[in-house]
């Protein structure tokens, strides 16, 4: 029992420290990206490691009319959420079930996974509501209306894909076991193939909304509202809401690969052990970066900040139509498989 307590612990800080370390390279290997796109010389690759390290050193001021509370505990919300998405998620071969670690991925799904998520935006919400300033006001609303707008296509895409693997006969369709030993390329016919490319493309625009990056990032709007969300924190609190972010980062790529991108390299060199969960945790990562450039780093290089009426028409509009035709490729192709498994 005490064993298994300490495993469990240990666990849970090796993936804490993972969450953090990874999402601080993404966030310096995004900002080289930009800035060599840019043709700039950019910051150094440990520049987010030095700017924590800088807000860890200063004191957060709490601005005389805030909820002292409520503001103080927002960002420690939103941190131990974004890290507990990981938690849930297979980091390469290293599964939920069966493994030491994640912990706890056995007693969840890809429905607790969404909701885990959106649980940093609400704590950014009620942050900016409590710190008392008009601008983190305006741009709370602004983040629930953004919520509000990509949360129904990242649905769309979720659901698609586990309806399908509960046609093809899997049990438990939202596990994240079942998709990782399942990669959905290797289920669906030629219809769903174009139906899971539509769905990798609406999953790849809900990720800049879901990070506040640009073009979406109209909560914070630094020319508009000053940082909005997070104008009034600063030092201790400041640090956490970006290391949430960063953690968060490593969730979502990390969301992507499982749902789209799930193959290990082990297998193909043959090794096995200690070995194997090393290499396909560095491949993990490697997969992540891939993600993160296409759908962070060059979209908001190519594109300008959105308005939030037009966040609302994007998500609500062309992607939610994308996700829905996308769904009923889906749906077709395992209609067709089933017609033809009854002929």
């Amino acid at each position: 029992m005490i064993m298994e307590l300490l495993t469990i612990v240990a666990g849970i800080v090796l993936i804490t420290l993972f969450g953090i370390i990874a999402g601080l390279f993404l966030m310096g290997v995004d900002r080289i990206c930009a800035a060599r796109m840019q043709m700039r010389q950019g910051p150094p690759l440990t520049q987010p490691f030095t700017d924590i390290r800088k807000l860890l050193c200063k004191d957060s001021v709490v601005p005389a009319n805030a909820i002292p509370s409520l503001f103080n505990a927002a960002p420690i919300v939103a941190f131990a959420s974004a890290v507990t998405v990981l938690f849930y998620l297979p980091l390469g071969s290293i599964l939920p079930v069966g493994t030491p670690l994640p912990m706890i991925g056995e007693y969840g799904d890809l429905i607790l996974i969404m909701y885990l998520l959106t649980i940093p935006a609400l704590a950014m919400v009620a942050g900016g509501f409590a710190s008392g300033s008009p601008y983190a006001s305006v741009g709370a609303q602004r983040e629930m209306v953004t919520m509000i707008a990509y949360e129904f296509p990242l649905a769309i895409a979720i659901v698609a894909i586990a309806w399908r693997l509960a046609v093809e006969g899997l049990v438990m369709p939202f596990s994240v076991n079942t998709l990782a030993a399942n990669p959905i390329w290797t289920v669906v016919g030629p219809v769903g193939i174009i139906g899971c490319i539509l769905l990798l493309i609406v999953l790849a625009w809900v990720t800049p909304a879901e990070l506040s990056r640009i073009p979406c990032d109209t909560p914070e709007a630094e020319t508009e509202l000053c940082g909005g969300l997070l104008v009034e924190y600063s030092g201790r609190n400041l640090a956490l809401f970006s290391l949430s972010m960063a953690a968060k980062l490593v969730a979502m790529a990390g969301l992507a690969v499982l749902l789209f991108f799930p193959w290990n390299l082990s297998p193909v060199i043959g090794v096995s052990g200690l070995i194997a969960a090393g290499v396909d945790l560095i491949f993990f990562l490697l997969k992540v970066i891939v993600v993160m450039f296409f759908s962070v780093s060059l979209v908001r290089v190519v594109m300008a900040r959105f308005r939030i009426n037009t966040v609302v028409s994007l998500y609500w509009g062309w992607l939610t139509t994308i996700g829905l035709i996308g769904m009923f490729l889906i749906i077709l192709d395992g209609s067709i498989l089933s017609a033809g498994c009854f002929l």
